[in-house]
């Protein structure tokens, strides 16, 4: 027999409360833990169908229910389906969303070179406040569970942990729950010792896999993403005799290739947590030595989630710094408008 949804709902609330409080679950904790607004009658029989199904137990007369291996095999079962479900419907969105951010890239930096007539670039957008969504623990076999880390800007990484074969399904519940519970919405920079040797303490014996899927997440925080940068126009240089002499326009060129300047910039660009405006370097300003005869005007773009990214402009001394400016204002409000807007 299937249950419904209000069978569901009941024993959801029931396993939810036990593994809160250790204690046998009556109806009338029930009638606050559902949204179905029914009466402890109701619920009380109900409760009794779940019994005589096998999802849950009296564990003494006129005591509460506490879960059966049956209720909690449907419980893991239905929560993890949900949320392999949310992981993935996130994956396809971000691949999706990738997609249209790679293309709307590729055509900025493109039209900025054909408006400007001067070197242009643009890197994706970054990660800069990390916050943690959800972590979920999920079996994989006996001796092994995948953690699944979100953290803000939706970027997932999965880390494969080894186990005790011991470790049942209620264990594996309440750690998910503790670390949940703790860590939802918490800046990583808020993740310090007390707080760690706090959830070890709650883990008891299993503070080993805590103590693991927090290092987890310190990697994910600290790994080092391929800084993609795109570029266009680098053929501009040649238009400025100042700019065209072969040994410096190699060196120029050589930086658009290679891209290490270029990334340079972009850091230190975006280490300046209030520059959120336009900046122009000129001559010797240039944080990148092979640009020190050339001005270079920078932009920094954010995007919801502290997604931020830098547009960058590479041109002789003499540029039209008035004009360069204004595009960059204008191209800045029209990512504005596309990804604050409509996403």
């Amino acid at each position: 027999m299937q249950l419904d949804e209000r069978k569901k709902k009941i024993l959801q609330a029931i396993i939810r409360n036990y593994l809160e409080t250790g204690e046998p679950v009556g109806s009338r904790t029930i009638s606050k833990y559902t949204d179905l607004n029914l009466s402890s009658a109701t619920i009380r029989n109900e409760m009794a169908d779940l019994e005589e199904l096998g999802y849950i137990l009296q564990p003494h007369t006129s005591a509460g229910r506490i879960p059966s291996d049956k209720g909690y095999r449907l419980y893991v079962d239905t929560m993890m389906e949900e949320k392999e479900r949310e992981v993935e419907e996130m994956k396809e969105m971000l691949l999706e969303k990738e997609d249209k951010m790679e293309a709307l890239l590729k055509q900025v930096v493109r039209v900025l070179a054909q408006n400007t007539n001067y070197a242009t670039m643009i890197s994706a957008p970054q990660i800069q406040r990390n916050k943690i969504k959800f972590i979920q623990l999920s079996r994989v076999d006996r001796g092994q569970i995948l953690a699944v880390i979100v953290v803000e800007g939706n970027m997932i990484k999965n880390h494969m942990l080894e186990v005790p074969e011991g470790l049942d399904d209620e264990t594996l519940l309440k750690l998910n729950m503790l670390l949940n519970t703790h860590l939802n919405g918490l800046p990583i920079e808020e993740i310090n010792l007390g707080l760690i040797a706090a959830l070890k303490q709650q883990a008891g014996i299993h503070s080993a896999i805590v103590s693991e899927v927090l290092d987890a997440v310190a990697e994910v925080i600290k790994e080092d993403e391929d800084l993609e940068i795109y570029t266009s126009g680098t053929n501009n240089i040649f238009k400025y005799p100042e700019l065209a002499d072969n040994a410096k326009a190699s060196e120029l060129i050589s930086a658009f290739e290679e891209k290490r300047a270029l990334s340079t910039l972009v850091q230190e660009t975006l280490a300046d947590e209030n520059n959120t405006g336009i900046q122009v370097y000129i001559g010797d300003e240039s944080p990148i030595q092979n640009m020190k005869d050339c001005s270079v005007v920078t932009a920094t773009y954010e995007l919801d989630g502290g997604m931020k990214g830098t547009i960058g402009i590479i041109g002789p001394k003499r540029m039209d710094y008035d004009k360069v400016v204004g595009t960059l204002k204008s191209l800045m409000h029209q990512m504005d408008d596309l990804y604050k807007k409509k996403d």
